[in-house]
């Protein structure tokens, strides 16, 4: 399953969302497509997070720039996309200024914890996962039952399912703190960087969330963004020879 926009649109341009999309795409493009092995592993060595270097008082820089690495094409992605569905109405509540500084944030939390875990590793740690995973864990606080649309794979063909925020975020923090209590410490994801990250996101939402009413802001938007529902129609797509459905109704080596 894989989310892909949610039904609240926040009507105006995302800046820091979009830049800094851009400013992951360039970063990847700058090093990744056309460099050898020996010239990406080195990429990671000087801008990825090592706990064990870190932890000596060298690399203090990378737990920014390594919010800025990607380890292929599907990493970057998937934290591109993950951060376009769900920073919009984030930026929106926040100020353009404030979500930066609150991304940011979420990603040196994020890495601090996952080198809390393993502060002995030499294994670079890269990816906006961290910082992505605060920018979920905030909408999921201030906006816990919006309709978060996913494409489905299933049986017999693909189509568009929509779920509540907090099923579907909170299913996905489960997950990261499952995977952080049984992955070995060699494991190729970062989970306690995804945990991390999550309840950053969480804890520096709550003060916008007690300003905007708490309880109270909840329930005047029941608990969606404050935005007009778009209108969709959700396709479905059929294997070759599988019965036709009636038409669709509109309705409401490092570690990552």
């Amino acid at each position: 399953m894989l989310p892909f926009r949610d039904r609240n649109p926040s009507g105006c341009v995302p800046y820091v969302t979009w830049a800094v999309i851009i400013a992951n795409v360039l970063a990847f493009a700058a090093f990744y497509p056309l460099g050898t092995d020996a010239s990406v592993a080195r990429i990671y060595h000087d801008w990825g997070l090592i706990p064990d270097r870190f932890l000596r008082g060298e690399g203090l820089v990378t737990p920014l720039t390594a919010m800025f690495v990607h380890g292929g094409w599907i990493h970057l992605a998937l934290n591109m996309l993950f951060l376009r569905v769900f920073g919009d109405n984030l930026e929106a509540e926040l100020g353009s200024l404030r979500f930066g500084l609150f991304y940011l944030a979420c990603g040196i939390v994020a890495f601090a914890l996952q080198v809390l875990a393993e502060p002995s590793s030499p294994v670079a740690i890269a990816g906006a996962s961290g910082a992505v995973a605060g920018v979920m864990g905030g909408y999921l606080l201030m906006f816990p039952r919006a309709r978060v649309e996913m494409l489905l794979w299933y049986v017999v063909g693909l189509r568009v399912v929509a779920v509540p925020a907090w099923a579907l975020l909170g299913a996905w923090f489960v997950v990261q703190v499952a995977g952080g209590m049984t992955t070995p410490a060699d494991g190729g994801v970062a989970f306690w960087a995804h945990v991390g990250g999550f309840l950053a996101g969480v804890a520096l939402c709550s003060r916008t969330w007690r300003l905007r009413g708490g309880r109270i802001f909840w329930r005047r938007f029941g608990g969606v963004p404050p935005h007009p529902t778009a209108q969709v129609v959700i396709p479905v797509v059929r294997r070759r020879g599988a019965a036709p459905l009636p038409p669709a109704q509109p309705n409401g080596l490092f570690r990552r």
